[in-house]
């Protein structure tokens, strides 16, 4: 008996001592600081490169990219090259340049520690050199109920042309692998100057797509990128509001 009780005293010891070690490993994890990662996340839209194949009258590329320069704000930026014949009830033209889009993106998503998911606002602000050529055209019918309106057959290429706009921005990007994301936005744009041909109308611009009512314009892209994180921040700690006693 005497020995029984000497072994379970010395199971106790054992079990505090292990409990204590435990809870102190518990406590320095509890106040040990906790980080996020910063870096550089940069892919291409899926919805113009495999609208390419699909779509014999188009062909584009485009790489998209941003840093995390806060918890919540992203530097953003999109860079591309449009190919694009519009056949038109009026005339048939192609258009082809290359654009520039940068700005800023805010996430307004809440993510848990080491979640780097994306549900975003943003504004960008575009600019783009192409070229116009006017394939073909019908020439003005005033009685299209009798006579059909010829094509004449133009040719004619408009060199130097070019536009800026304002780009609102609305998306969502979701982490599916280990630093790989894919996410899709949608583009709601507004032209601030248009480099116009003589006696034409830029109706299609690279980086703008086409344009209604002569100024607004609408876009999307889908894309996959890949996050390379540069380093890691620590987090503040928010601080608990307390309620003084009356």
């Amino acid at each position: 008996m005497k020995h029984m009780l000497k072994y379970t005293f010395s199971l106790l010891l054992v079990f505090i001592s292990f409990s204590g070690m435990a809870q102190e490993l518990s406590k320095k994890d509890s106040i040990a600081p906790k980080t996020e990662r910063y870096g550089v996340r940069f892919g291409v839209d899926l919805f113009k490169l495999t609208r390419s194949f699909y779509e014999k009258d188009y062909r584009a590329i485009e790489v998209v990219g941003d840093y995390r320069l806060t918890r919540k704000h992203y530097i953003a930026a999109e860079i591309g090259n449009e190919n694009k014949t519009v056949d038109d009830t009026q005339l048939n033209f192609t258009t082809k340049g290359t654009y520039l889009k940068a700005g800023f993106d805010y996430n307004a998503y809440e993510n848990w520690l080491g979640m780097e998911n994306m549900i975003y606002v943003g504004l960008r602000y575009g600019i783009s050199s192409f070229s116009q050529t006017l394939n073909s055209y019908k020439i003005y019918n005033p009685n299209p109920y009798f006579v059909e309106a010829p094509v004449a057959v133009s040719g004619e290429e408009f060199n130097g042309l070019s536009a800026q706009w304002l780009e609102v921005v609305a998306g969502v990007k979701a982490e599916v692998f280990n630093n790989i994301f894919v996410g899709f936005s949608f583009r709601i744009n507004r032209l601030t100057s248009n480099k116009k041909p003589q006696n034409f109308d830029n109706l299609y611009i690279p980086g703008f797509n086409r344009t209604y009512d002569g100024s607004f314009g609408v876009g999307f892209n889908y894309t996959v990128s890949y996050f390379l994180p540069l380093y890691k921040a620590t987090v503040k700690a928010k601080k608990k509001e307390t309620k003084k006693k009356k």
